[in-house]
């Protein structure tokens, strides 16, 4: 559900990682399958809660949950942003590696998910998730391991779609209770955050791709203080 929806070697845009993924194989096989079914799954273009959200932030050290194709890894990077994409799919990847090497930017590669992703702790900048995929655990350990990722004094932008996580679970096996939603993310956060901007908003629509039907955004952006 990325809308653009331990780690392999760090790589340059100009080299993927190989196959070094670490996480539920099934998990990876859901993705890879659905990647593979289209020749470009999402827009291409960056997500406009995200555009909106780094416009008064001094770029530095920025972790992409669920990178997808790489749209929002590639416009961060040329930013000034460095990158670190971390991404499911295989398929996906490959796609992404090769838009950084056209745009001739350098983005490190991550073949993990989340949860099982070594992960440097509280190293961040930016943790940008934009409609991830995040399944929900009784220990919210992807809620956990997003807000751990956070440097002091960093923030957390997390995007999803308004009104999915009340839906009925559907037919095609889809149950948004299985997933994190940022009500979640926002329920965990202490004294050592600052909420910034917890609202539901107009999603600004991209031309194209899986999700464009989905017209509004819940945002969550927390500064770690501590």
């Amino acid at each position: 559900m990325t809308d653009d929806i331990t780690a392999g070697s760090p790589a340059s845009g100009t080299s993927f990682p190989g196959d070094g993924y670490v996480g539920d194989p099934a998990v990876r096989t859901e993705w890879d399958n659905r990647y593979a079914d289209r020749q470009q799954l999402w827009s291409g273009r960056p997500n406009g809660a995200l555009v909106a959200e780094v416009a008064g932030l001094t770029p530095g050290r920025v972790l992409d949950v669920g990178c997808g194709e790489g749209a929002d890894a590639v416009w961060l990077a040329r930013g000034g942003w460095d990158v670190t994409a971390l991404e499911v799919s295989g398929v996906a990847l490959e796609r992404a590696a090769g838009h950084a090497r056209d745009a001739g930017v350098a983005v490190r590669w991550v073949h993990a998910a989340l949860t099982d992703a070594a992960l440097p702790p509280a190293s961040f900048d930016l943790v940008s998730a934009q409609y991830p995929a995040l399944l929900r655990t009784p220990d919210a350990a992807a809620e956990r391991a997003l807000l751990a990722a956070v440097a002091p004094g960093g923030v957390l932008l997390l995007v999803h779609h308004a009104g999915m996580d009340t839906q009925q679970a559907h037919d095609s096996g889809f149950d948004p209770a299985d997933y994190v939603w940022p009500s979640m993310v926002a329920a965990l956060l202490t004294d050592d955050w600052k909420v910034e901007v917890n609202e539901q908003r107009p999603r600004v629509v991209p031309d194209g791709g899986a999700g464009a039907h989905h017209a509004d955004d819940l945002v969550l952006r927390a500064r770690r203080l501590r």
